[in-house]
C-alpha cells in the first residue's frame, strides 16, 4: 500500500483539528454514558450515570477523526459529501458530529448547541423516548443505518450514480467487510462511469477486532491486503498510527492525494474519448480500537483490543474506582478547552464546520425526497394489448411491460433519474425493450461477441442480488426512481436488505423533516409455475410471505393476472412513494383476459368478480377466488368444467390483484371493509380459492372475516421438481381437476348427485400423470384450452 510520508498541516492546523476530534470524542462518551452533568461541573456521581449503559465506542474515534479531516477537505475544495458508514453502531460519532456542526439542532430545534442541548443528547441516546445506538433515520445526514453489517458501499455507489458531483466518503469497518454482500460490492467501480456518476471513496477501518474477534483483514498481513484490493481495481492508501499528531498528518495528506486521484480520473474522462478505466482510491485506516479511552480496566487491556468494542467501564454505577476511571476519561478530552460556560463550541471549533449544506449532515443527497422530481411516464393506454374478448389472445406480460419501461426510461434520459437494477436476468425476464435506449453499465473489458454493454448504460445487471439491492436503495434513497426484476425463488436473498429498508420506510414516515423517497418496485417473475424446467430449487414463492410480516403502511403486493393488469400496476407503483411494491407476474405466453379500461377499473377496486367466467346471478351456491396469474387460469379452467358437466351450480369467480385488500380496513390501508368483502365473497357459501403462493398466507389475511371457516385455499406446499407445467400445478392440487374437486366436495348435497363428475375428475388426474411419463408434454386438451372453449 502506498504510505505517504510529509506534514501538509501546521502546528496551528493539527491542533484545530485535534480539538475538534476531542470535542467529538467527548460528546460520544457523554452519549454513552451520562445521564447528566454534561460539563462535568461537578465531580462525577453514580447519579450521573445511566442506569443502562448501552452503546460502541471501539469505532467511534475513528469515526470522529474521519469526519473532522472530511470537513476540512470538504471546506478546502468545496465539495459535496455524504458519510456513510458501515460500522453504524458507531451511532455516538454521527450525532456528536453533526450536534458540533449544527445540523442536528436544525433539524431538532430542542437539542440545542448549549449546554441544555448538550444534556438532551445525552440523555436520549439509546434511551426510552429517545434514539437508537445505531445511525438510524433520526440521525441528520444518514442514509444507512448499518445495524446489519454488509451494504455501506452498494449504498455509497447507488448514492453517486448520476450525481457526478458528489463524493461519497464510505467507511467499510473491518468485520463488516468479511460479509459476502460487501465482498461483492467492491465491483461496484466497474459500473461507475466517471463522466457523468459521482464518486465514493472507500475507506477500511482497519482496528483489528470485532465484538470478540480478531477481524479477518487485520491479520492477512499488508501484501495481502494489497493485492486484495488492487485485484478489486483499487489503488490501495495507508494511514496507520496510534500517536494523534501523525495520524492527523497522515490523513490529511492521503485524503488530499486519493481526492486529487478522484479528480483526476474524473477530469481525464469527462474530457476525453474512450479513456480505460482507472484504479480508484482506497484508504486503509489503521488505528487502535477504543482509541483514547481506558487502556486498561481490571487488570485487563481495552484500548487496541476487543474488549472496547461496545462500553469500556461497565461497572461505574457500583465501582467507585470504575466511576473515578470514567470520569479521569471525559476531563482527558479537556472540555473545558471546547465549550464555554453555557456549553456552546468554541470558535476555534466552528471554524471547522463547512457552511450551509456542505455540511454533511445537512446533505440533501442524504434526504432524497428533497430532490425527487415526478417521473414523465407515458400513457398505458399506448401499450395496453386489444382484448376482443376474454382468453382470445395471448402475451407475454413482461415483454409488454418492457415497451412501456423502455418509453419510461427515455422520458428520463434528460434527468437521468430512473435506472433498472437486475442480477442479470433483464433480458430472461423479458424486458429487453429497455435496450433499444439504453445499455448494460460495464467500464471493464468488452468482446466483439458482447451485447449492450456500455460505460453510461442504464440498466444495472450483476450477479449478486445483495449489490443490485443495495445500489437500488441508494438511488432511491438520494431521490430518484428505480425497478428490480428478479426470479422470485432466489429474491429470498435480499431478504434481510428489505427488512432493513422497510424498517427504515417506516421510521421515516414518522419524522416530518424527512421527504417520503420513491417506492422500492420489484417485478417477480420466473415464478414458481413457471420454473418447471429448472426444478424445485427454482420454485418458491415465499417472498411475499416475508414482506407481509413487515408495516402495513409500507408494503404493498400485487398479482397481475394478465397483461393489462401489470401494465396497469407498473404505472401505479412507479407513481407510488415510500413503499415497497412487489408485483407477481408471469413471463411466458398467457392469456389475455381484460381489456385495457376493465383492467384499470379492476386494479383500482384490487379485487372483484369476474362477470364473464360467473353465473351466480347475484347468489352463488360458491365462490371461485384467485390470485395469480397461474392460479387464474387454472380457476377459470376449473369454472369452465363445473359449468359444462353441472350447468345448474352456481358460480361466482373472484379475482384478487391487490393481496392487501384481503384484510381488514383496520389491519392494511388497503383493507377491505367488512361489508365489501361479505359482499364479495358471501358470508355463509364455500369459498374455494387459488392462490399463486403458500395457502397459509390467505388464511393469515382473511381469519377475521366472517365467513373465514368456509374459505379453503390450495397453493403451493413444496411439492416440486423438473416436470411440465400443468403438472407443477397437479403436485400442489392447485390444478383445475382438483378445484372443480373442490368444489363438489364442499357444496352441501352436491357430491352425491354429481358421483359420476367427481369420478371422471379423479381419472383426468391420472390420466395427466401417465400421459406426461410416456410423451414427455402436459395433454393437448391442457396446452391447447381457452376460455372460449368453454360454455357461452
Amino acid at each position: 500500500m502506498h504510505e505517504l510520508t510529509g506534514k501538509p498541516l501546521s502546528d496551528e492546523e493539527v491542533a484545530d483539528l485535534d480539538a475538534y476530534w476531542r470535542a467529538a470524542n467527548y460528546l460520544s462518551v457523554g452519549q454513552i454514558y451520562l445521564l447528566g452533568n454534561p460539563l462535568l461541573t461537578d465531580p462525577l456521581q453514580a447519579e450521573h450515570i445511566k442506569p443502562r449503559l448501552l452503546g460502541h465506542w471501539g469505532t467511534t474515534p475513528g469515526l470522529n477523526m474521519l469526519y473532522a479531516h472530511l470537513n476540512r477537505v470538504i471546506r478546502r475544495r468545496d465539495l459535496s459529501m455524504m458519510y456513510v458508514i458501515g460500522p453504524g453502531h458507531g451511532g455516538p460519532a454521527i450525532a456528536a458530529n453533526t450536534w458540533l456542526e449544527g445540523s442536528y439542532s436544525d433539524t431538532y430545534p430542542d437539542v440545542s448547541r448549549d449546554a441544555a442541548g448538550m444534556a438532551r443528547l445525552f440523555r436520549q441516546f439509546s434511551f426510552p423516548g429517545g434514539i437508537p445506538s445505531h445511525v438510524a433515520p433520526e440521525l441528520p445526514g444518514s442514509i444507512h443505518e448499518g445495524g446489519e453489517l454488509g451494504y455501506s458501499l452498494s449504498h455509497a455507489y447507488g448514492a453517486v450514480l448520476d450525481n457526478p458531483d458528489l463524493v461519497v466518503a464510505c467507511v467499510i469497518g473491518d468485520g463488516e467487510a468479511e460479509t459476502g454482500p460487501l465482498a461483492a460490492s467492491w465491483h461496484s467501480n466497474k459500473f461507475l462511469d466517471p463522466r457523468t456518476d459521482g464518486a465514493v471513496l472507500p475507506i477500511l477501518h482497519l482496528n483489528g477486532y470485532k465484538i470478540a474477534n480478531p477481524a479477518v483483514l487485520a491479520r492477512i498481513g499488508d501484501d495481502e491486503l494489497t493485492r486484495l484490493l488492487e485485484g478489486y481495481g483499487y489503488r490501495p492508501y495507508l494511514v496507520d498510527g496510534e500517536e494523534p499528531e501523525h495520524v492527523h498528518q497522515a490523513l490529511a495528506l492521503t485524503l488530499d492525494q486519493a481526492l486529487d486521484d478522484i479528480m483526476a480520473i474524473q477530469t481525464e474522462a469527462r474530457s476525453q474519448q474512450d479513456v480505460p478505466r482507472r484504479p480508484w482510491p482506497v484508504i486503509v485506516l489503521r488505528t487502535p480500537k477504543g482509541w483514547t479511552g481506558p487502556r486498561e480496566v481490571d487488570g485487563l487491556p481495552v484500548e487496541g483490543t476487543w474488549r472496547s468494542h461496545q462500553v469500556p467501564l461497565a461497572g461505574v454505577r457500583t465501582s467507585p474506582e470504575h466511576l473515578r476511571m470514567l470520569e479521569d476519561w471525559l476531563r482527558s478530552y479537556r472540555p473545558e478547552e471546547l465549550f464555554d460556560a453555557e456549553g456552546r463550541p468554541v470558535e476555534r471549533l466552528l471554524r471547522q464546520v463547512p457552511t450551509s449544506e456542505q455540511r454533511m449532515g445537512s446533505s440533501p443527497h442524504s434526504n432524497g425526497g428533497l430532490l425527487r422530481r415526478d417521473l414523465d411516464l407515458p400513457t398505458v393506454a399506448e401499450y395496453a394489448v386489444p382484448v376482443e374478448s376474454p382468453g382470445a389472445s395471448e402475451h407475454e406480460p413482461t415483454r409488454v411491460l418492457g415497451y412501456y419501461l423502455r418509453d419510461v426510461m427515455r422520458a428520463s434520459l434528460p434527468y437521468r433519474n430512473f435506472r433498472v437494477f437486475g442480477p442479470d436476468e433483464t433480458a430472461s425476464n423479458r424486458l429487453g425493450a429497455l435496450y433499444d435506449v439504453t445499455g448494460k453499465a460495464w467500464n471493464a473489458e468488452v468482446l466483439p461477441t458482447d451485447e449492450h454493454l456500455a460505460v453510461d448504460g442504464r440498466v444495472m445487471e450483476i450477479l449478486s442480488e445483495h449489490t443490485c439491492q443495495g445500489w437500488l436503495e441508494g438511488y432511491l434513497l438520494t431521490g430518484r426512481h428505480g425497478w428490480f426484476s428478479c426470479y422470485e425463488a432466489f429474491v429470498h436473498i435480499v431478504d434481510s436488505m428489505v427488512n432493513q429498508h422497510a424498517k427504515w420506510l417506516k421510521v421515516t414516515r414518522a419524522l416530518p423533516w424527512r421527504r417520503p423517497i420513491s417506492s422500492l418496485n420489484y417485478l417477480l417473475t420466473s415464478h414458481v409455475w413457471q420454473q418447471d424446467h429448472n426444478g424445485f430449487s427454482h420454485q418458491d414463492p415465499g417472498f411475499i410471505d416475508h414482506v407481509v410480516n413487515k408495516k402495513a403502511e409500507v408494503i404493498r403486493v400485487y398479482l397481475p393476472p394478465d397483461t393489462n393488469t401489470l401494465l396497469a400496476t407498473a404505472d401505479h407503483c412507479l407513481r407510488s412513494k415510500h413503499y415497497i411494491n412487489v408485483i407477481v407476474a408471469g413471463k411466458q405466453l398467457q392469456a389475455d383476459w381484460l381489456d385495457p379500461e376493465a383492467a384499470q377499473l379492476h386494479c383500482a377496486r384490487g379485487a372483484g368478480v369476474w362477470e364473464f367466467a360467473s353465473n351466480d346471478e347475484g347468489e352463488p351456491d360458491v365462490v371461485m377466488a384467485c390470485a395469480g396469474d397461474v392460479p387464474t387460469l387454472e380457476t377459470l379452467a376449473a369454472a369452465s368444467l363445473l359449468r359444462e358437466h353441472l350447468p345448474s351450480l352456481k358460480i361466482r369467480v373472484v379475482n384478487v390483484v391487490d393481496l392487501m385488500r384481503l384484510q381488514p380496513a383496520g389491519e392494511h390501508p388497503h383493507g377491505m371493509p367488512d361489508a365489501d368483502f361479505d359482499a364479495l365473497f358471501t358470508t355463509d357459501k364455500p369459498i374455494i380459492f387459488a392462490y399463486h403462493g403458500y395457502p397459509w398466507l390467505i388464511h393469515r389475511l382473511t381469519y377475521r372475516r366472517t365467513n373465514h371457516d368456509n374459505l379453503h385455499v390450495r397453493g403451493y406446499k413444496e411439492e416440486g421438481t423438473t416436470t411440465t407445467p400443468f403438472d407443477m400445478v397437479v403436485r400442489n392440487d392447485l390444478d383445475r381437476f382438483h378445484l372443480a374437486l373442490d368444489v363438489i366436495d364442499r357444496v352441501p348435497g352436491l357430491g352425491q348427485r354429481a358421483a359420476d363428475v367427481r369420478q371422471w375428475l379423479v381419472d383426468q388426474r391420472a390420466r395427466h400423470h401417465e400421459y406426461i411419463l410416456e410423451h414427455g408434454e402436459d395433454l393437448p386438451e391442457i396446452r391447447n384450452w381457452h376460455w372460449q372453449s368453454g360454455p357461452a
